[in-house]
């Protein structure tokens, strides 16, 4: 993606967080999300590049970290309650709900451009508490960005920061959580398909 802007990685960050929260929250479109980018990198798009960036923006956070799909899946299957809050934006949403069948073992959804908020927002927090009904200390959230973390923490929920599975996996064990992730060393990664609950 970084090259369609002729800019290197860390400055397409840059650019890529500046107006996310937004497209995420359902306030921009994706062409005037990524026309706002183009504008701020000083270069012109061409249609098809904006319907290739389009498909991108899709197919990056389309692959789910199997051993936390695993760990869902058990966790679900035991009977506690579980959730997904995600930052997501419509295009994104619209294909998560079509091709990702683990999205079945959450009995709750909350994706930032269908209610129209978005982490690190308290509001979004309390929208899935209330979605699960449950109060925040008996919940625990998982997610890899410190800021959302920090929010669910003031809030009252239990949480852990997702930096490795073999982290999660010791960190659940000293919550003394039920079930653990098969295995500790499948992915030292977390994506945005990544199970936060």
């Amino acid at each position: 993606m970084a090259s369609i802007f002729h800019v290197g990685p860390d400055l397409f960050r840059q650019l890529w967080e500046r107006n996310r929260g937004l497209y995420d929250r359902g306030d921009l479109a994706p062409r005037t999300y990524w026309s706002k980018l183009a504008e701020d990198a000083k270069v012109n798009l061409a249609p098809e590049q904006l319907e290739q960036l389009f498909r991108w923006d899709v197919e990056i956070w389309a692959h789910p970290n199997p051993a936390m799909v695993e760990w869902l899946r058990q966790t679900h299957a035991s009977g506690m309650k579980t959730a997904i809050l995600s930052n997501m934006h419509s295009d994104m949403i619209r294909y998560a709900r079509k091709n990702f069948a683990w999205l079945n073992y959450f009995d709750h959804h909350t994706f930032s451009a269908e209610v129209r908020l978005i982490k690190p927002d308290p509001a979004i927090y309390e929208h899935s508490l209330r979605g699960l009904e449950v109060a925040a200390p008996e919940a625990l959230f998982v997610d890899d960005r410190e800021p959302n973390i920090n929010v669910a923490q003031a809030l009252g929920i239990r949480t852990i920061h997702f930096r490795s599975m073999a982290q999660f996996r010791s960190d659940l064990e000293k919550l003394g959580f039920p079930i653990l992730p098969v295995d500790g060393n499948l992915s030292s990664s977390a994506s945005q398909a990544s199970i936060e609950s």
